[in-house]
């Protein structure tokens, strides 16, 4: 019996064309609350990029699950793992001398700095509000839940070789995340289930990029959305129409018959 469900934001409950939640995903939403079901975010996101949606949440997987949280003003903290200050401000270093764009997550902020055409597109292409941009200095010292590192893939192993206490999450070809060891969507689940009393055969997620694959690995049921690479539909128990063809609705009443 399904008895929580996890959903990523960027492709699975919003699509890259409308920015907005469909109709049958709405529907969906319903169905599950009717069978008793908790519906939860887990995404790379932080809270202050997480906007109005026309569906209910019980609590946030944020960050790639850096830090979790109940829903609520009196909202309680399951989980916060941020980032080493020792790994954070030698990514600063780094991103300087290679003069990248780069973003940083606080807790309850945000800013970016070396300003790109990329990291402009990318801004327009997820449509979320762009961080203040700071001085590249001003991010060193700060406590951060997540780095946005705007760069090629080819670049992945050398950052990561660097950053002995982070991972790299990659979801999107112009752009990794960064985030500390250890924390991933599954972690954020595994907190969830245990504040909320559910099994991990009790949980369905839907995703679509590369850090939703654990999530989809770790849930009783994990969905790929139609839209989703190879390697993570290749990690689902199933495979639902992609996001702009009720992905989320057609995978929801088949597991709901």
């Amino acid at each position: 019996m399904i008895k929580a469900a996890f959903f990523d934001i960027d492709g699975t409950l919003l699509s890259f064309k409308t920015h907005r939640v469909s109709e049958g995903t709405v529907r969906a939403f319903a169905a599950l609350h009717a069978h008793g079901v908790r519906t939860f975010i887990s995404s790379g996101r932080p809270m202050v990029l997480i906007p109005q949606m026309p569906v209910s949440f019980e609590g946030y997987i944020t960050m790639n699950g850096g830090l979790v949280f109940t829903a609520g003003d009196n909202g309680k903290t399951l989980l916060s793992n941020p980032i080493p200050l020792e790994d954070s401000n030698r990514w600063v270093d780094f991103a300087k001398e290679h003069s990248l764009c780069t973003m940083m997550f606080t807790a309850d902020g945000m800013m970016a700095s070396q300003p790109n055409a990329i990291g402009l597109k990318i801004r327009e292409q997820l449509e979320f509000e762009m961080p203040p941009f700071v001085p590249i200095d001003a991010m060193r010292g700060v406590e951060a839940y997540q780095l946005i590192a705007i760069m090629p893939s080819e670049m992945d192993k050398e950052v990561g070789n660097m950053l002995s206490h982070c991972r790299l999450p990659r979801w999107h070809p112009a752009f990794t995340d960064i985030v500390a060891a250890g924390n991933s969507k599954a972690a954020g689940m595994e907190a969830v289930c245990r504040h909320f009393g559910i099994r991990q055969d009790e949980t369905l997620a839907f995703g679509d990029g590369g850090n939703d694959i654990e999530m989809l690995q770790w849930a009783g049921i994990g969905v790929a959305m139609g839209n989703a690479a190879d390697d993570v539909k290749g990690v689902a128990d199933m495979v639902t129409t992609d996001v702009d063809n009720e992905g989320v609705e057609n995978a929801v009443n088949r597991l709901l018959v």
